[in-house]
């Protein structure tokens, strides 16, 4: 461990021990958030050694964002954590101004990391096409705790020519004794692309190809991710510079999937977006010990702070995850659902009669609840789910609408969805996030909110339905 290593340790540990991810008004019950500091990406998902590992991008010294880090928790059954502390820093000439977003790859009795190496030249640079160096690094480790030292696999000096200096986030995975790679990136010319690299060791990668539209979606793309579910091909990724429309493209940037044609190209009109709410970005795939593809996302999106904020900065943290959601594919379209392991933090159950079409009950805000309501037969113009004046939800023309007072959403207005049929809805709603499930998880609605109340009158009116009501315990984190 250099001296570098071991003062940024140290300074971390300092701001660290007198964190309580327990204590603060808008700390979460079942979401995973950083002890203190920001939180963007998740990074290195994977099952190893009998544990779930969620890296994620950390700034500890600053909660607005900064020098990045990859913070570290490991769980075994996605309910309860156990915060492992740092696992990378930026402490090499590869990576001295962040350690930013990669992958996992467990294989055998050992875990690779893969991840970009930030440098930034001082100078007057654009830092687009000149002044940044984003070399492709690997570590390795043999506990998943303790890593060894980092190594250059991809010299950002071996990049495509047609490439700006933004390339970043590789993506491993295995296929047919083989290993691939892919990177995200922005051609010259503004257009996003993907790059695909193969390998035979993980150490000496060869470039393939590039992915990429035949039409500009985007400047950039950021966070890919390559994988197969239910037999079929998709490509994941974050574009940059998408025009925002009223019911596509609503967020300053976004995520989807590409289905992947049989001969590997993808088109624009394909582009399914993986989250209709205020709050979820660069999210990643992985599949654990049962055969299950996973998602994580970021509960966050990057250069919102104009339009909306989070009340969790006088806390002193800010972001968190999104709960571990189940993949599946149902007519083309990737559904996605809360784990099923995530039931095991229900208690007591209501029951909502739906006798009058209308339906009220108080909740508590700091114990978060999960609510499902199926058999949705809507009788009003309108079906909707208030949160005492909070958050809104509602049905109407076929377009699903999620709204808040000023207050909670602390910026946030309306987000919609374009659905031609809703016969059931699941809120997983914790101190000061929300997630919403519509059809089975067809759509999905992501949002941090900040409600000025502990409890809240939940109420569901303009439809007939069965519904059922959980009180959540929180998630035990421990460090």
């Amino acid at each position: 461990m250099s001296t570098l290593t071991k003062v940024l340790e140290r300074n971390i540990k300092v701001i660290e021990k007198n964190a309580d991810l327990t204590e603060g008004r808008f700390r979460l019950g079942h979401h995973l958030m950083p002890p203190v500091g920001w939180l963007n990406d998740p990074n290195g998902l994977c099952w190893y050694k009998g544990k779930y590992h969620v890296f994620f991008q950390y700034a500890p010294f600053d909660v607005e964002g900064g020098l990045k880090f990859w913070g570290h928790y490991t769980s075994e059954d996605l309910v309860d954590w156990k915060y492992e502390g740092t696992a990378l820093y930026p402490d090499s000439p590869y990576d001295c101004h962040g350690v930013y977003s990669g992958s996992a790859l467990a294989e055998s009795e050992k875990l690779h990391l893969f991840f970009t190496g930030n440098v930034k030249i001082d100078g007057d640079y654009d830092y687009i096409n000149e002044g940044r160096e984003t070399s492709t690094l690997h570590v390795e480790s043999e506990d998943g705790i303790h890593f060894g030292d980092k190594e250059e696999i991809i010299s950002f000096e071996k990049y495509p020519e047609e490439f700006t200096c933004h390339i970043r986030d590789p993506k491993v995975w295995k296929e047919n004794d083989r290993y691939f790679m892919v990177l995200g990136g922005r051609l010259k010319g503004d257009k996003g692309a993907v790059l695909v690299y193969e390998s035979e060791n993980l150490k000496e990668w060869k470039f393939k190809h590039i992915i990429t539209t035949p039409e500009a979606f985007g400047y950039m793309w950021e966070c890919p991710d390559y994988f197969e579910l239910d037999g079929k091909k998709f490509l994941s990724v974050s574009p940059q510079g998408l025009k925002r429309e009223e019911f596509r493209f609503q967020n300053i940037y976004q995520s989807g999937y590409f289905p992947v044609k049989e001969d590997g190209s993808v088109d624009e009109r394909d582009f399914r977006e993986w989250d209709m709410g205020f709050d979820f970005y660069a999210p990643q795939t992985f599949t654990d010990n049962s055969g299950r593809r996973l998602l994580i996302g970021w509960m966050g999106m990057p250069d919102a702070e104009e339009e909306y904020t989070n009340k969790t900065i006088d806390e002193g943290w800010q972001h968190c995850l999104t709960v571990p959601r189940e993949l599946r594919v149902k007519d083309g379209k990737i559904f996605q659902y809360p784990a099923k392991e995530l039931e095991r933090l229900r208690k007591e159950k209501t029951i909502l009669d739906d006798e009058k079409s209308i339906v009220e009950v108080r909740v508590e805000v700091n114990e978060g609840f999960d609510l499902l309501i199926e058999d949705i037969a809507v009788t009003d113009r309108s079906f909707q789910i208030s949160m005492g004046g909070q958050m809104l939800f509602k049905y109407e023309n076929e377009i699903a609408e999620i709204g808040f007072s000023e207050i909670a959403g602390a910026g946030r207005n309306k987000r919609k969805a374009k659905v031609s049929e809703l016969n059931n809805i699941r809120i997983l709603a914790d101190t000061s996030a929300v997630e919403l499930y519509l059809n089975d998880g067809e759509i999905v609605f992501s949002t941090r909110y900040y409600p000025d109340r502990e409890d809240l009158q939940l109420k569901v009116k303009g439809g007939k339905f069965r519904g059922n009501l959980w009180n959540l315990r929180k998630m035990i984190f421990t460090k």
